[in-house]
């Protein structure tokens, strides 16, 4: 198939229609792979959703993929890239197909000694620029991070000559972005060096959308520490701000609100995700990020019903516990009354007590003076010679005596056990 031809039926195609813009070319993409040439083309534009000669050469560059998962095809894939695209659209297109292609190929991550030997050819033809060693070098370590291999992509880019022949290239903010995921997976690297890398890259200039998505997908999965919900909310709020209806963004800031536990912002936020999430692509994609929205709304329906228990549950407790308060005081209010009553009638048992010593030692004083005055009196009556009126004389005296003893010891005690302030 000439180049001619190619374009021809490509120009032709509407850009309205997308289920046959979609058709065309799929189908150019196909013979051209039959064929066995790369598109004859040159791209003009970097729009995925409308650009028929973009639309095929993705096409045809994934059945490639698909058919030999390698680095050597990204360093092809690279080649072609140079020399059919201006520069202007090479770097969007260029992280788009890395990290996409890497994304629907990641069951076959090549082994060390295969990236070796492929690095090896990769470099003889590249030595200068450096740009095929650096599509094949995002592509590899695309692979891994769609794995969620932090340690195995922290130590290719660190270390590999792969990543190493991709020259200043290792100073681009998606190169640093991938590093700043492998740091934020490892059980084994700071989170402070996660973060430093993390703000190395969202603060360039050069920061692409591709750099963000990488930037908040290795917050969304770093090994937990304090804060990273928080900076994962921060963060998303501004890539949404400055994509407004992304839905990826929107499904990271609705993943950093539910780990902050603002369950009712999430639910608004995932509702928005599921709504923008275009019926494009394949469909197996679709879907897949579907169920991936879907099962994050339930986690956030599920957090929410938690937290609405949990408050419910304090709320309870915390009227229990008042309950208990409130029962306890009244015990305590019971309990002091009671000890007063008690200590009252102990006053008056000891009041009592007191009283009646009191009355029982005048009652002996007075019983012994009047036992003293019958004896007596019964003495002076019945002996002697003395006359009446002398008689009488004699008891009165002794009478009055007694009777003078009996007060004196009335009032003596009287004195003695009377109450003192």
């Amino acid at each position: 198939m000439d180049a001619t031809t190619v374009t021809a039926r490509l120009d032709a195609v509407s850009a309205t229609d997308s289920r046959e813009l979609d058709r065309v070319c799929e189908q150019v993409a196909e013979d051209l792979m039959r064929e066995g040439s790369t598109p004859p083309f040159t791209l003009d534009s970097a729009d995925f959703a409308a650009d028929p000669r973009l639309i095929c050469a993705d096409r045809y560059w994934r059945l490639r993929f698909l058919e030999l998962p390698t680095v050597r095809t990204a360093a092809a894939c690279s080649s072609w890239l140079v020399e059919h695209a201006p520069r202007e659209y090479r770097t969007e297109i260029l992280e788009k197909w890395s990290l996409g292609y890497a994304f629907i190929t990641k069951d076959s991550v090549e082994s060390g000694r295969e990236l070796s030997r492929a690095t090896e050819d990769i470099v003889s033809d590249d030595s200068a620029s450096g740009d095929a060693a650096y599509f094949a070098t995002l592509y590899h370590a695309g692979k891994l991070r769609s794995n969620f291999w932090s340690d195995e992509l922290h130590q290719f880019l660190d270390s590999s000559l792969l990543a190493l022949a991709a020259g200043v290239h290792r100073r681009n903010p998606l190169f640093v972005a991938l590093r700043s995921f492998a740091a934020f997976g490892s059980p084994v690297i700071t989170a402070e060096h996660a973060v430093g890398l993390l703000d190395e890259a969202w603060d360039s200039p050069e920061r692409t959308r591709h750099v963000v998505d990488i930037c908040l997908n290795g917050i969304q999965f770093a090994v937990p520490f304090d804060g990273y919900g928080e900076l994962l909310r921060s963060r998303a709020e501004q890539a949404v701000r400055e994509y407004p209806g992304d839905h990826i963004f929107e499904y990271r800031l609705a993943s950093g609100q539910h780990m902050c536990r603002e369950n009712d912002a999430a639910l608004v936020t995932i509702t928005a995700a599921l709504r923008h999430l275009p019926a494009l692509g394949s469909r197996g994609s679709h879907k897949l990020l579907q169920e991936q929205y879907l099962s994050k709304r339930d986690e956030i329906l599920q957090g929410r019903m938690r937290a609405e228990f949990d408050a419910a549950y304090e709320l309870r407790a915390q009227e229990r516990e008042a309950e208990h308060r409130r029962k306890w005081q009244e015990l305590e209010t019971q309990l002091r009354r009671g000890a007063e009553r008690q200590d009252r009638a102990n006053a008056e048992l000891q009041e009592t007590s007191r009283a009646a010593a009191v009355r029982a030692v005048e009652l002996v004083a007075v019983f012994t003076a009047t036992i003293a005055f019958a004896m007596g009196s019964l003495q002076v009556s019945l002996q002697g010679s003395l006359t009446l009126r002398d008689r009488l004389w004699i008891i009165a005296g002794l009478g009055g005596g007694l009777a003078l003893f009996a007060l004196l010891v009335v009032g003596g005690t009287w004195l003695i056990t009377r109450r003192r302030t």
